[in-house]
């Protein structure tokens, strides 16, 4: 049987790091003494192919052989990765050369078709050609077919090494519950503690192990006290600093610099466990088994104390440390000590692996022992996983619908109460294999993801405190990036933790390293790499062109703001289009595979995109023609308002109320739209004047071309025109028509100028119109019911012009409006006007 799981959990960094330097290391050693050394891929020796035969006979055979033990397989496995690592850079031989003779043979045109004909000098330049290029392509040629036999035996490897793991997994082993069994272990744990003592006695009574004691005597002693010391009093103390940090709330980084302390809560014990176990081995006191044993404390100490600290992180004791799960404190006590006492049955479990190993002990004991640590640890999954629901039932309401977090808490508690239970119940019969790969696995991939609670949250502090702003670091959308990133970093070792070989994910990062062959280009994550470096650099040259030209250059022309805009946009398109252009044929990727898939495209474009690639158009179009410019003072689709951007789909047009309206670019093209302000400021305003009859109407316009010759921004050329428009009913109509330099200050125009009338018509003594409005009382009975004389007399007065409030009128009087026809009639003049002065409220503007 395998050695424990758990016992990985502190190698799967140095697994990953190991692994990550031979996917990117150089040639390997063996690679350089195949190929030999080279500057480019054209200079490249072909491989030694008589090798590789020699090579891939011996691994066929080995295959072939299902004696051959995993140990022998890995080894034939990593010669056979290098040996494909070679071929695969052999591909490259002749590449520069090849590619020219290609672009030659293309210059030539087409072949001839059956039966056709082609000069003689063409033909023959085209057959040497031809042989030219087939005799570049023989080296890479066999390497392609290298390629591809040492791809198929390293596949055929990992095909076996899996089928033999599943065979352990599914392998039953005695059943631990027999009594018939139990001797067996019962006499190898009596074995391991005789040993134990034998080897000790025996090395004591080594004259030369006690002058070797002696000679280190002080170093054993300095390091038995320190080591017993950080066993015994540095967990508490590290714990103790840890709680004083977090109870400091208003201390800046608090958070962070708890964490960091809380981390010696594993440094310094295992440090203790480190210098005893150095003690031990410098005392010279223990045997072959004893020194298997003092090796592996400290690996065995770290599961214990990470556990520890884990379950303090997740189940804080203090209520103001960030925790992942919404319990109470009782809870969040009963949590720390299953997720604790889970760490101490790994370590248990670990320590037991290593001094007796299956291999030694037999399977009988094996079973025996290991299905207690089994049952212990399905039961402490199972109350785990119980705490996990309890916090999700805790976070949701009655209708409150579940969140991602939730789910993926609740997913993750009803999976470790299923193995919790599961895992006893398969070792009951003697799969105590398949119930180890279950219960150790669900217990390390919890641990992850509480490790990864722990980074997520050290990450959002640290965000907090280089902004200053520990609170909102939650809501950035950097500490969720980073997060999200170090999700996807947890997957390689959940990969690992549940059985997975490193030369699995070596092999997959090899396939993600070489790419994929798409007709006759090869996609690799170096050629995006390329592409994403070069367009990089060609979209930042473009934003340094635009910068420069809408700052430095383009405020010299004549051009206007509009223009400018325009040009601008213009460059950035075309400079976006030449880098992308660049980088895809940096890249060497051949776009003219995709035709059919742009084919495809323009059909979907042609159903479901038209109104976007026609908004699109229409913006080019804008840009180009520069009908509407922004800053313009627009009318289109009932929509009145400024121009404040011209985009490629859209215009946004800001209204006199100050809101936004976004304006398909097609609107603007393909309907009609009304430009106020194009090519100038200037606008006519219109104020009508009411006289009251008996004026003298010369001395009224006499009066009134004063008043509007006398605004600053009247234009005097066309001079302002006073308008006698003619007689109504109640006045005398007169329009005052004046020219201004800006159109926009027509609303404070028109103020000035009333009151400017208002002050000269009652100097000049000119009378403005009023409309009289007759009240008159009810017939007798309606008076007897509600009013006296007095107030009847009360109500005949003289209104204002304007139409009465019949509301507020007492009941039982008549109101009789003189002149209703013609105010109906005055309403329906001054219509325009209205809709004008409103429409110009935002910019004092008044057609």
């Amino acid at each position: 049987m395998k050695a424990l799981r758990s016992m990985r959990l502190w190698l799967v960094w140095a697994c990953l790091a190991c692994a990550a330097l031979h996917a990117f290391a150089p040639a390997p050693t063996l690679a350089q003494g195949i190929l030999g050394p080279a500057t480019s891929a054209d200079e490249l020796a072909p491989p030694d192919y008589k090798q590789w035969e020699k090579t891939a006979t011996r691994a066929e055979r080995e295959i072939a052989d299902r004696e051959t033990d995993s140990v022998a397989y890995e080894a034939m496995r990593g010669y056979l990765v290098e040996w494909r690592d070679t071929f695969l850079r052999a591909q490259g031989i002749n590449a520069s050369r090849i590619a020219s003779v290609r672009g030659q043979v293309d210059a030539l045109g087409p072949a001839p078709a059956e039966g056709a004909t082609e000069p003689d000098d063409i033909a023959q330049r085209r057959k040497e050609l031809t042989e030219q290029l087939a005799e570049l392509r023989a080296p890479v040629v066999s390497a392609e077919e290298a390629y591809q036999r040492a791809d198929g035996l390293i596949r055929e490897i990992d095909r076996v090494v899996r089928e033999r793991q599943t065979q352990e997994l599914l392998r039953l082993w005695p059943m631990p519950l027999n009594p018939a069994n139990w001797p067996a272990a019962a006499s190898e744990t009596s074995t391991l503690a005789v040993d134990l003592w034998n080897e000790g006695a025996t090395r004591f009574g080594s004259e030369r192990a006690r002058a070797t004691a002696r000679d280190n005597l002080p170093a054993i002693l300095g390091l038995l006290v320190v080591g017993l010391l950080l066993i015994a009093r540095g967990r508490a103390l590290m714990e103790r600093l840890t709680q004083t940090l977090q109870d400091q709330a208003s201390a800046r980084g608090r958070k962070v610099g708890s964490l960091l302390v809380s981390l010696g809560q594993i440094v310094a014990p295992v440090a203790g466990v480190v210098a005893v176990s150095h003690a031990i081995t410098l005392s010279a006191m223990a045997g072959p088994r004893t020194t298997l044993v003092v090796e592996v404390l400290p690996a065995i100490s770290f599961i214990l104390y990470a556990a520890g600290w884990l379950a303090g992180r997740v189940f804080p004791k203090n209520g103001l440390q960030t925790s992942p799960l919404n319990l109470s404190e009782d809870r969040r006590r009963e949590g720390r000590f299953h997720t604790a006492m889970f760490g101490v049955v790994m370590a248990l479990d670990a320590l037991r692996t290593v001094a007796l190993p299956p291999a030694r002990v037999g399977e009988a004991a094996t079973s025996v022992m290991a299905f207690p640590f089994i049952v212990v640890a399905g039961l402490l999954l199972f109350r785990i996983g119980q705490l996990m629901l309890a916090s999700v039932r805790n976070d949701l309401g009655d209708d409150e619908p579940s969140s991602f977090r939730n789910s993926v808490i609740d997913l993750l508690g009803r999976g470790a109460i299923a193995i919790g239970v599961i895992a006893p119940l398969l070792a009951l019969p003697g799969y105590i294999a398949a119930a180890t790969a279950l219960v150790y696995p669900a217990g390390l991939t919890l641990g992850l993801i509480g490790v990864l609670f722990v980074l997520q949250t050290l990450v959002v502090d640290l965000y907090g405190l280089a902004t200053r702003n520990e609170d909102g670091g939650r809501d950035a959308l950097l500490p969720v990036l980073i997060g999200f990133l170090l999700a996807l970093a947890l997957v390689p070792l959940l990969a690992l933790v549940w059985g997975a070989r490193v030369a699995d994910l070596t092999e997959i990062w090899a396939r993600f390293r070489e790419g994929y062959q798409v007709g006759s280009t090869r996609i690799s994550p170096t050629s995006f790499l390329l592409l994403a470096i070069v367009f990089s650099i060609g979209y930042g040259i473009t934003r340094l062109l635009q910068g420069a030209l809408k700052s430095q250059i383009l405020p010299k022309t004549r051009l206007d703001q509009g223009g400018r805009n325009a040009v601008v946009s213009g460059v950035g398109y075309l400079g976006i289009i030449l880098a992308a252009l660049v980088a895809v044929n940096s890249a060497g990727l051949d776009l003219s595979n995709l035709a059919i898939v742009a084919g495809a495209l323009s059909v979907g474009i042609g159903f479901g995109l038209q109104n976007i690639v026609g908004n699109f158009v229409s913006g080019i179009i804008l840009l180009i023609e520069r009908p509407v410019s922004e800053g313009d003072w627009i009318e289109v689709g009932g929509v009145q308002g400024t121009v404040k951007s011209i985009s490629v789909r859209s215009t946004r047009i800001q209204t006199f109320d100050r809101t936004d309206v976004i304006v398909p670019n097609q609107d603007l093209v393909a309907g009609q739209v009304t430009n106020w302000t194009r090519y100038n400021m200037t606008g006519r305003l219109i104020v009508p004047v009411g006289v009251a009859y008996g004026s003298d109407t010369r001395h009224v316009e006499r009066v009134l071309r004063e008043i509007a010759e006398a605004q600053p921004l009247a234009i005097l050329n066309p001079p302002p025109s006073i308008v006698f428009m003619g007689f109504t009913q109640e006045f005398l109509s007169f329009e005052i028509r004046v020219i201004l330099r800006d159109v926009n200050f027509s609303l404070s125009v028109r103020s000035d100028i009333n009151h400017m009338i208002a002050k000269r018509f009652a100097e000049e003594g000119i009378g403005l119109t009023h409309i009289p409005r007759e009240i008159w009382p009810a017939s007798e009975p309606e008076v007897e019911n509600g009013l006296t004389e007095a107030e009847i007399a009360a109500l005949l007065v003289v209104e204002p012009p304007h139409r009465p409030q019949k509301d507020n009128v007492p009941k039982g009087t008549h109101v009789v409006d003189l002149h209703r026809q013609t105010e109906e009639e005055e309403d329906a003049d001054g219509d325009g006007e209205a809709d004008a002065e409103g429409a110009s409220e935002g910019t004092g503007s008044t057609r």
